[in-house]
């Protein structure tokens, strides 16, 4: 039993069966620390659609296919090569702490043998088995977290409301009892997952097709919380949850949520499309996910397994490199908090947990081999480079008796430290951070 399930269920007010919701601060937080000491996750998008390589569920929904030709690719999805112990050495290897994998996208086909509906990967594709069980333990085995995705609606279940962009089947209020018969086997499939895998977070997706009330969130809440209170949920649940899930987009302030995640493609298709090789470099990657650590956020990265179970090529790259530059710098990524205002470092920046070291992302070679750091009250006492530990040299101007304003500190980082991506520096400080804040550096006495 890991210090914060400990911490938490010493806590009195978390009743077996509540939800520990942002109103209940200090849990909340202590719920949400490991998330946010994390840093980085693995999405898995994996489903029949990577048979033609056409977008997941939305190629029938939108009119690209019919819906009859888009089950079709069930006969040809056969997993033959899948390898989840390999999947999830790919996951531990590139750093990653937690992996969330789709159970059931918006088509409806399960990965698991589920006993609810007609639609999933054992009974009713060439696999012929439960792919979410062996990657779970493989998982689970390596000390990773684990995050279940799962759609709320389902365009292929006869029962519920809609099928097609231009096809509504009913409205709930026309027929309630068909309503209730969705809803029972959503809530079953749920429960199903939470009893089989007992994940430590819910990415839920989907629920802009109906309200809170007629999705029944709170209850879904109650009852996947009911024996593991610190259960995390994404926010998509009608905006109800524990963190800010941001698509693709990164979030451009860094006073944005407190608890928030990035989920982003490596190319621009959630699941395999074998047409789509617009990759974003290892370094875009990485320049993306410094952004997240500084912005005190996490990154999501997908990737897209073939029909067969094997992962692209370039997919095992970019996770491989990722890999290599997470493990060389992983004191400035885990237990990291956002950084300082871009007026004090011309880049990137995160703190130590406890605001004593600020670490500096540095993107290219500086060109007279200096770095920038302004407005830093506190007395520096060291400066090193992260991964190889090489002290470095620093030079403050500016500095005067006659003012508190703390000078412009030049730190020189030598040719031979620079790294391929990023070059990290920590600066090590005499105290919690303490920022220059005053308009200028204006007469004091004299």
């Amino acid at each position: 039993m890991n210090k914060l399930l400990i911490c938490l269920c010493l806590l009195p007010s978390l009743a077996i069966g509540q939800y520990v919701s942002k109103t209940d601060t200090i849990q909340y937080q202590q719920k949400m620390e490991w998330f946010k000491d994390a840093k980085l996750g693995i999405f898995i998008h994996w489903g029949i659609y990577a048979v033609n390589g056409i977008s997941e569920s939305w190629s029938f929904y939108n009119g690209y296919i019919s819906h009859k030709d888009y089950l079709e690719q069930t006969k040809n999805f056969t997993a033959k090569n899948y390898q989840p112990e390999h999947w999830a050495d790919l996951i531990k290897n590139s750093g990653a702490k937690y992996s969330v994998i789709t159970t059931k996208h918006h088509d409806g086909f399960a990965l698991w043998d589920t006993k609810f509906g007609n639609l999933n990967s054992k009974n009713n594709s060439a696999a012929k088995k439960d792919l979410i069980s062996p990657f779970v333990k493989a998982l689970k085995k390596r000390g990773l977290k684990l995050g279940l995705y799962y759609s709320l609606p389902d365009w292929s279940n006869k029962d519920y409301t809609h099928h097609t962009r231009t096809i509504t089947r009913y409205k709930i209020t026309d027929d309630e009892k068909r309503w209730k018969r969705f809803l029972k086997y959503n809530h079953g499939q749920l429960k199903e997952l939470n009893k089989k895998y007992n994940p430590d977070l819910w990415w839920f997706d989907g629920d802009w097709e109906h309200n809170a009330e007629e999705w029944e969130v709170n209850t879904i809440l109650s009852y996947l919380s009911e024996n593991k209170p610190e259960t995390i949920f994404n926010s998509r649940l009608s905006g109800n949850g524990d963190y800010s899930t941001p698509e693709i987009g990164i979030p451009l302030y860094r006073r944005y949520a407190d608890y928030w995640e990035l989920c982003m493609t490596m190319n621009d298709s959630w699941g395999y499309q074998q047409n789509d090789n617009n990759y974003k470099t290892p370094l875009q990657i990485i320049d993306i996910f410094v952004d997240c650590i500084s912005k005190g956020g996490n990154l999501l990265l997908d990737i897209g397994p073939k029909a067969d179970g094997t992962i692209p090529a370039q997919q095992e790259n970019i996770l491989k490199e990722l890999g290599k530059w997470t493990n060389k710098h992983a004191e400035a990524v885990y237990n990291t908090r956002k950084g300082i205002p871009y007026e004090y470092f011309y880049g990137p920046t995160a703190l130590s947990k406890d605001s004593t070291t600020l670490y500096l992302y540095v993107r290219d070679t500086p060109k007279d081999g200096n770095i920038v750091l302004k407005g830093i009250s506190n007395r520096i006492n060291r400066i090193y480079t992260v991964g190889n530990g090489t002290l470095l040299k620093d030079k403050i101007f500016c500095k005067v008796s006659w003012n508190s304003y703390p000078g412009i500190t030049y730190i020189n980082i030598p040719e031979q430290v620079i790294d391929n991506y990023y070059t990290v520096i920590a600066v090590v400080l005499e105290g919690k951070i303490n920022l220059y804040k005053k308009n200028s550096g204006a007469i004091e006495s004299n």
